[in-house]
Order: structure tokens, then C-alpha cells, then sequence
């Protein structure tokens, strides 16, 4: 019996657990690319601080600039994933229409970076806005001139990863992005401090090493499509200045929302760090470590909100409206099992977690390991809400649904959490937990609103079938 065959036999008996199994074969790959992506620009911090306190404060400020606009441009480019699923599932005309779609998401991809490129080349003016601090803007400024070429590569990367993901075949990209990743620690210790007889270029090499990481990630994608026969035949770079403009208007039609809702959620924990700035040096450290922890926890919810857009993509494409509902309940099961396990850990080992990033026995960091215990209750607290809204948000992805997701998005994070956040930190006097509490309301609003939008589509898809 071949593999086909099996996996066949496996559906026509337990559809159920072969959707599972279908997940997270699709899934694992991407939570750990995931990882690898974020470690990047965190080894690039990382060196940093071993140069000295400024660079790493000017490196952790240009950082954060970069990832809020990486944040917004990649969900444009992702629009491109639930159009190739769709198109791979109905079959008809696939090769020319996810050809197509690689095609105007890649001219995407450069529209969109001219126009970070520009805003991003005042970096120094910016930052004085917000920090004013001349010599900190103008040492991140110094470290934004070479990182923000990292984001053509890299939105390209993602447009031809979204593609072998909706072929369900996403281990390549892993590969290339565990590549990367040992490139870019090798290359930014070896720019920032001067070794192998290259030059000392600090900030500036630590921002290269990232952009050339970057560009590895896409050339290597590009030899994997060009290379690999089941990829090879799609020729996804032919004809490739030949406008589709209908397409490009249904991707900005789906990637504007999917980017608004990736930078409301980002911007509320960016903000709720800023403000966690107006209390002791304590509770910064804490908010720090638990937020962090918290954020690779999201990872593997990020990872199935991103198969399963491909899952229901492709089970919408061929009319199978029984497969949409097995493959998104599925894969919210499995964000919700997962999470459940990460906030028990945070509520019976914090101290093992919090001690990854500092000695929890050292008398002076007392105070910052009991706060950080107090933040992780409530990141327990919000584990299940959030897996859940990431794994919903992709569910509703798959059915071109991102308009109204967005404006939940907006409701739950900026109207009610942020809200929340600044009336019971602030008004009330409750500090961080404050602030936390408004982090976790808004999470658990947006989680419940997409539910239930799920559960309308649902419904509406039955009775249009029947």
C-alpha cells in the first residue's frame, strides 16, 4: 500500500484524526520557522549588549521600530496564502492562478517597501518624537540605515514560504531559516566586533549581517521553487512583469485588514511596555521576562493559525465545506491544549521560567522575580484567549474573511484593553497588574468576537450548500 493510498484509507476512517495529523505535519514546521526568524534580530540585541549599554539600548529602540513595520508589511504579503490555497484546492486553472498570485504579491512586496523605505530613512527624527534623546535616536538611526534592507528578502521569503505551505510542504523553509539564523550570529559577531580581519562596524554591522540573512532566506527559497520538480513546474517567476491588477486589488483588499490586525495586537504590548516605564526599574525587568515568555508560548498558536489558513483554503476551494469545519475546530482544539499546558507551567514553575533570564536566588532580584511571578498569572490568564483568537483569525483567513476580524481587532485591543490598561493602572493605582488586566480583557474580547464570526460563516456556508 503506498503513502497516498494509507493517508487516504486514514481519512475515510478517522477524518478527524487525520485532520489533526494534516495540521500539525503542517504546522511544526512553522511554529519552528517561526522561532528562527524571531532570533535574528534578538542575536543581533544580543551582541549588541556585549558591546555596550548604548548599543544595546540604540539596538533594542532601532529594533522595535523595524518589527512594527516588518509586522505590517508581512500581513499584506500574507493575503497571498489564503488566495494559493484557495486556488490549489479547487484545482482548476491552479498553476496559472498561484502563479499569479506569487507574481502580484512580490510586486506587493516591493510597492510597499519603497514606502517603509522612505519613512524609515527619517528614523533619527522619529525616534526624537518619542524619546528625546538625540544621541540614543541618532545610534539607532545608525543601526536602521543597513537593517531595513532586510525587508524586501524578507517579505519575499514569505510570499514564496506561504507558497510551498499551501502545497503543504513547509520543511524547506525551516531549513532555510535554521541556515539563516547560524549565518546571522556568525556574521554579526563578526561585523560588530571587527573579527577575521573585517572592519568594527557595531551597529551598522549588526543591522548588515541581518539584511544579508535576509537576502539569504529568499535566495534560498528561490532555489528551492526553481529546483524541486512539484515546484519547479508552477515557474513562478515567468511573465513576471506582466500586470494582474484585479489580483493585486484582491490582495489589498485582504491584506490591509490582515495587516491592521497583526499591528493592533503588536502595538498594544508594545505600548503596555512603554508604559510599564512609569513605574520602578523592577517592574519594567518583570514585564520584560514575562512578556517574553509569553511571546514564545504565541508561537506555536501563530504557527497552527497559519496551517490552518492553508487547511481551510484548500477544503473551501474544492467545495468541501465539511472539511472547513473539521480542519478549523481541529486546529483550535490543538491551540487550546497547547496553551492550557503553557499556563499550567506558568503557574507551577514561574520561578524555573523566570530563571532563563536572571538568578532567582540573587537577594537584589527579589523584587523583580516576585513581579514577574504576579505578570505570569495573568499571562496564564490570557494563554487560552489568545491562542485562540491567532488560531481563529487564520481559520476566518482561509475564507477571505479579514474586514470585520479587523475591526474586532481594533474594539478589543485599542477601545477595551488599552482602555482598561490606563484606567485600572493608572486611575485605580493598580500598576503593572493593571495594565496587565487590560492586556488580558482585550485578548479575551477579540478571541470571543472571532468565535463567534466563525460560527456565523459556518452556518452561512451550510445553508448556502443547502
Amino acid at each position: 500500500m503506498s503513502v497516498l493510498e494509507a493517508e487516504t484509507r486514514l481519512q475515510r476512517q478517522n477524518p478527524w484524526f487525520a485532520e489533526i495529523k494534516a495540521t500539525l505535519a503542517l504546522a511544526w514546521p512553522m511554529v519552528l520557522t517561526n522561532l528562527a526568524q524571531t532570533a535574528m534580530t534578538a542575536t543581533d540585541v544580543m551582541l549588541l549588549g556585549r558591546l555596550s549599554p548604548e548599543a544595546l539600548a540604540a539596538g533594542t529602540l532601532g529594533h522595535n521600530l523595524y518589527f512594527m513595520f516588518t509586522i505590517c508589511g508581512m500581513g499584506l504579503v500574507l493575503a497571498s496564502s489564503p488566495m494559493m490555497a484557495r486556488a490549489i484546492g479547487g484545482k482548476y486553472r491552479m498553476v496559472r492562478d498561484v502563479r499569479r498570485t506569487v507574481r502580484q504579491a512580490l510586486w506587493l512586496a516591493v510597492a510597499i517597501c519603497m514606502i517603509m523605505w522612505t519613512i524609515l530613512w527619517w528614523t533619527e527624527d522619529i525616534l526624537l518624537l518619542v524619546t528625546n534623546n538625540p544621541p540614543l535616536s541618532k545610534a539607532a538611526s545608525e543601526y536602521m540605515r543597513t537593517l531595513q534592507w532586510a525587508m524586501l528578502p524578507f517579505f519575499c521569503y514569505i510570499v514564496l514560504r506561504s507558497f510551498i505551505a499551501a502545497l503543504e510542504r513547509p520543511r524547506w523553509a525551516l531549513v532555510i531559516a535554521l541556515t539563516a539564523v547560524a549565518f546571522n550570529a556568525l556574521a554579526a559577531w563578526t561585523l560588530i566586533f571587527g573579527k577575521f580581519g573585517f572592519p568594527q562596524l557595531g551597529l551598522y554591522g549588526a543591522g548588515l549581517a541581518t539584511s544579508m540573512s535576509s537576502l539569504l532566506l529568499f535566495v534560498g527559497l528561490v532555489l528551492v521553487v526553481t529546483l524541486d520538480r512539484q515546484f519547479r513546474r508552477f515557474q513562478l517567476f515567468g511573465n513576471f512583469w506582466r500586470p494582474d491588477w484585479p489580483r493585486f486589488k484582491t490582495m489589498l483588499r485582504l491584506g490591509l485588514p490582515i495587516s491592521a490586525i497583526m499591528a493592533f495586537e503588536v502595538s498594544i504590548f508594545n505600548i503596555a511596555g512603554m508604559l510599564m516605564g512609569r513605574f520602578d526599574t523592577a517592574t519594567v525587568a518583570a514585564h520584560s521576562i514575562a512578556i517574553s515568555i509569553a511571546s514564545i508560548s504565541f508561537m506555536f498558536p501563530m504557527g497552527l493559525g497559519q496551517a490552518v489558513t492553508v487547511r481551510v483554503g484548500r477544503a473551501i476551494g474544492r467545495g468541501d465545506i465539511v472539511g472547513v469545519e473539521r480542519a478549523g475546530w481541529a486546529t483550535l482544539v490543538l491551540s487550546i491544549l497547547f496553551m492550557a499546558f503553557m499556563a499550567t507551567l506558568m503557574l507551577v514553575v514561574p520561578h524555573t521560567l523566570i530563571g532563563l533570564f536572571l538568578n532567582v536566588n540573587a537577594p537584589e532580584n527579589q523584587a523583580v522575580v516576585t513581579t514577574a511571578t504576579l505578570f505570569l498569572v495573568f499571562a496564564a490568564i490570557f494563554q487560552i484567549a489568545d491562542g485562540a483568537q491567532a488560531v481563529t483569525a487564520g481559520m476566518l483567513r482561509g475564507l477571505h474573511d479579514t474586514t470585520l476580524p479587523m475591526i474586532y481587532a481594533g474594539l478589543g485591543y485599542w477601545v477595551i484593553g488599552l482602555t482598561l490598561s490606563l484606567v485600572l493602572g493608572f486611575y485605580f493605582d493598580l500598576g503593572g497588574a493593571g495594565i496587565w488586566t487590560g492586556l488580558c480583557v482585550g485578548l479575551l474580547v477579540v478571541a470571543v468576537l472571532l468565535h463567534f464570526r466563525w460560527v456565523n460563516r459556518l452556518r452561512h456556508l451550510k445553508s448556502t450548500r443547502a
